[in-house]
């Protein structure tokens, strides 16, 4: 049997900054945009390389409203589990995602475990990070 990650989904608060964020900013194409009982799913992708898809939703799309206070408590306080995506040019992606007006966590350094890194908050408060294998 093989496995493989299909979708990635990640808490937004605000439907339409993340949209223009993971699409403008990451360059990911718009791949389904639904909705249901006033709640809105969006799934986006990359449109090079394939791969995982990404699921933005509000903290209460399909739960309760306990679960959705709790998750959108978390998420306000920027404690949702972060994601990474890997990159063939970092500094090109990161003033890409900086012209967004996105929070600047880190600006590109290279790290001695063989990475060059970088990291935002996305207009959710989510952390994005980007890696990319140092050559040589």
């Amino acid at each position: 049997m093989t496995f493989a990650l299909q979708y990635c989904h990640i808490t937004v608060d605000d439907m339409n900054e993340a949209v223009a964020f993971y699409r403008d900013g990451l360059a990911f194409e718009v791949r389904s945009d639904v909705g249901d009982g006033g709640q809105r799913w969006v799934t986006l992708g990359d449109p090079v390389h394939g791969g995982p898809e990404i699921v933005l939703s509000s903290a209460y799309a399909g739960r309760s409203e306990a679960e959705g206070d709790a998750l959108r408590e978390l998420l306000v306080k920027g404690l949702l589990p972060m994601i990474v995506f890997s990159s063939d040019d970092i500094d090109a992606d990161f003033e890409r995602v900086r012209a967004t007006g996105a929070e600047v966590l880190q600006e590109p350094i290279d790290r001695p475990y063989g990475v060059r890194d970088a990291a935002f908050r996305d207009p959710a408060g989510n952390t994005v990070r980007f890696h990319q294998p140092l050559k040589g």
